[in-house]
């Protein structure tokens, strides 16, 4: 099928392009600047060049976000406008890339997420959406940022299920020829870690002499997390752990 990836220059974006063209589809990747082969140029800020790269499309993963921008922006009203400019003659799958816990932790970025959810399931159109656990690159990008010198504070009893964006990729794959689920589905990590686990295994690999410190964090999002609302409740599983991420 031709299939259209929007945010395709990102982290997840890039990595679906072995996956897609390997089960046979024809892709192509959107983004901002359109860049390398196969590249297609559209913002969902503005709007500018959604309807060309839309064109032709039977499958879009919807993967593009600014959570370091405006995301009501981009993510949510980029998604009403995506909407608007989509085939509906046309397409037949529309797989959103959402986050595990965008329905119960209070974070103004997941408000965004789930608001863009919520214009998915009511645009009529055969949708799935796909709630993933945080990428394994990511937590280390947070851990890193974290560190202060030799002290590595972590927020004490954080559950965490972190996987492994290329098993995100390959499974995102497998549902572009399924049937649209009509609503959520899961996909997380192989295993629970609390965040101090985390990021003594991160340590022991990558900053040799850190010494990890859980700290209480208050506040309603602190809780929700602790009480498990970044945790899948179903779905499938990836298989590679963390500790094997670490390790290369």
């Amino acid at each position: 099928m031709d299939v259209l990836v929007t945010g395709g220059s990102g982290h997840l974006g890039q990595r679906l392009l072995a996956p897609l063209q390997g089960a046979g589809h024809s892709v192509r990747q959107m983004s901002r600047r359109g860049a390398g082969p196969g590249g297609v140029r559209a913002d969902l800020a503005t709007g500018q060049g959604l309807a060309a790269a839309l064109a032709g499309a039977e499958v879009v993963v919807h993967a593009a976000s600014d959570p370091r921008g405006d995301p009501w922006q981009v993510d949510v009203a980029g998604t009403r406008r995506l909407v608007q400019a989509v085939d509906r003659d046309r397409l037949r799958h529309l797989v959103y890339v959402s986050i595990v816990g965008v329905d119960r932790i209070p974070f103004s970025y997941y408000r965004a997420k789930f608001s863009a959810e919520q214009v998915l399931l009511a645009s009529g159109l055969p949708v799935t959406l796909l709630r993933v656990t945080q990428f394994h690159d990511f937590v280390d990008t947070l851990l890193e940022t974290a560190r202060k010198g030799p002290v590595l504070p972590v927020p004490m009893g954080w559950r965490l299920q972190p996987v492994d964006v290329g098993e995100v990729a390959e499974h995102i794959t497998g549902l572009v020829g399924a049937e649209p689920a009509g609503d959520v589905v899961e996909f997380g990590g192989p295993e629970e870690l609390t965040a101090a686990e985390v990021a003594r295994a991160w340590a022991a690999e990558r900053a040799s002499g850190a010494h990890v410190v859980a700290t209480p964090v208050p506040g309603r999002m602190s809780t929700a997390v602790r009480e498990g609302a970044a945790l899948p409740s179903g779905g499938g599983r990836g298989r590679r752990t963390y500790a094997e991420h670490l390790r290369g």
